[in-house]
């Protein structure tokens, strides 16, 4: 299935509602009216909900307020997710008045495991699956790298879920350089699994290692029986996918709070 508004539908039916359902251990949840917020105890907050609130003016802006209210009294942040294809489409214009701000935009695409599950080489280059402690560190080493900023959270996240098999870490590797980091994260209980990461050193670009990432990851999936891959990509990465047959189903924009920026 192609058909962008069937994946759409699929991808809001299975994929939207594990954020606040499929919970890492510690994660609380509380929902308040069509909203569903989630805390940790070493994490910044999160809060979604389905794609029509069902609320709006001043009656959505006290639900926001309340959800920023909530986790400035944590100490936390807190981020709102949001798509371009949800009601009321004020949402983003709200949240920015409240305080929150935007963490720039991408565009959630949805392809078939198994169409991209073929085999994807590069000269030289070795994929493989993350093992142990060092091959983490090295892997978000290297993503500090390419991204520009700290990924110590990687580190957190890949060792608190070393025994997941529904997350797995992947690698190339050129020598003893790890040029490209990636990961699956499979969606328990969905046809769905995210693909993540996938930056490149920027000496390596352009030599088919993004697209062999996403090919060894796809075959993981297709063994565990997932039917859809989706990714939420950078304007670098979203025309590879789109060649490999990844479709656009909209765009996700992620809006941050933290409470230093408490507007007075």
């Amino acid at each position: 299935m192609t058909d962008a508004s069937a994946l759409l539908s699929a991808f809001d039916a299975q994929a939207r509602p594990a954020e606040w359902t499929i919970l890492d251990p510690g994660a609380e949840v509380h929902q308040d009216g069509p909203v569903f917020r989630v805390h940790w105890p070493r994490r910044r907050g999160f809060v979604g909900g389905p794609p029509d609130l069902g609320v709006t003016g001043s009656e959505l802006d006290a639900l926001i307020a309340r959800q920023r209210d909530f986790f400035e009294a944590r100490g936390q942040g807190v981020e709102w997710k949001t798509w371009s294809h949800d009601t009321p489409a004020d949402l983003p214009e709200r949240l920015v008045a409240a305080g929150f701000e935007s963490e720039g935009r991408e565009t959630v695409l949805i392809g078939l495991a198994e169409e991209m599950a073929a085999q994807g080489e590069v000269d030289g280059v070795v994929i493989r699956e993350a093992d142990g402690v060092a091959d983490v560190h090295r892997l978000a080493l290297t993503a500090t790298t390419v991204f520009g900023r700290g990924h110590d959270w990687l580190v957190d996240r890949l060792l608190d879920k070393k025994d997941d098999p529904n997350v797995v870490a992947v690698l190339a590797e050129a020598g003893s350089t790890i040029v490209s980091s990636s990961r699956i994260e499979i969606v328990p209980g969905t046809e769905f699994a995210g693909l993540w990461g996938g930056g490149t050193l920027p000496e390596w670009r352009g030599k088919g290692i993004y697209r062999a990432l996403v090919a060894y990851r796809a075959r993981l999936a297709v063994e565990r029986g997932v039917k859809y891959l989706q990714v939420d990509a950078t304007e670098d990465s979203r025309p590879i996918l789109e060649r490999l047959g990844f479709v656009a189903v909209t765009t996700t924009t992620g809006y941050a709070w933290n409470p230093s920026r408490m507007p007075s």
